[in-house]
């Protein structure tokens, strides 16, 4: 919750309340901060306080899994679809998040033909497993988070621009530490 982010300097304090307003709204967020700022903590933070609270948070760190897995792992596959899956199939992260919120972490690390299925779902609310012909709907709410330079990964041809847009309904930048503990030094300074 938003009570255990501890802080007390300006920035910190105008960055929670701008990410309790857009836990009110239900659009994608996009966090970029420093890494070990708070990224995933204010993720779930949004979650709990918005209208999919009851429903599931699935976290994804898109930088530790391999290109080859990724896929799979977002969108699940079917019986069959390569050689060695799991009998039956597998659900993803967008089925395992169904209704509530996938928090995609390091998101400039997808490459960019999975950027455009990422697009796709975002736009048009459905997607296919890996090996599928049945399309699954996708009723998440994204919050994406990184701690890259986004317009300029997007001016460099690194980022899809329209995916950039579509995730980057309300942006959060999250202060440095560095200004959070100078003003944690300062008051207990004062004290």
């Amino acid at each position: 919750h938003f009570d255990d982010i501890l802080g007390e300097s300006p920035a910190l304090l105008e960055t929670i309340h701008l990410a309790k307003q857009y836990s009110k709204a239900d659009a994608n967020v996009l966090i970029n901060g420093e890494t070990g700022t708070g990224k995933e903590l204010f993720a779930q933070s949004i979650h709990n306080a918005s209208s999919r609270s009851r429903e599931p948070f699935v976290a994804v760190n898109c930088a530790v899994l391999s290109e080859n897995l990724l896929e799979s792992e977002l969108f699940g596959y079917e019986d069959g679809a390569f050689t060695g899956v799991r009998k039956g199939g597998k659900a993803g992260y967008f089925e395992i998040a169904e209704g509530g919120t996938l928090f995609l972490d390091e998101i400039t690390e997808l490459p960019l033909s999975l950027q455009g299925k990422l697009l796709e779902v975002l736009q048009n609310r459905t997607y296919f497993r890996v090996g599928g012909e049945k399309k699954k709907h996708a009723n998440i709410r994204l919050i994406a988070a990184t701690n890259k330079n986004m317009k300029e990964m997007v001016k460099q041809q690194n980022f899809r621009e329209d995916l950039y847009y579509r995730i980057n309904v309300f942006p959060i930048q999250l202060p440095p530490l560095r200004e959070r503990m100078q003003s944690f030094f300062s008051i207990t300074r004062d004290l």
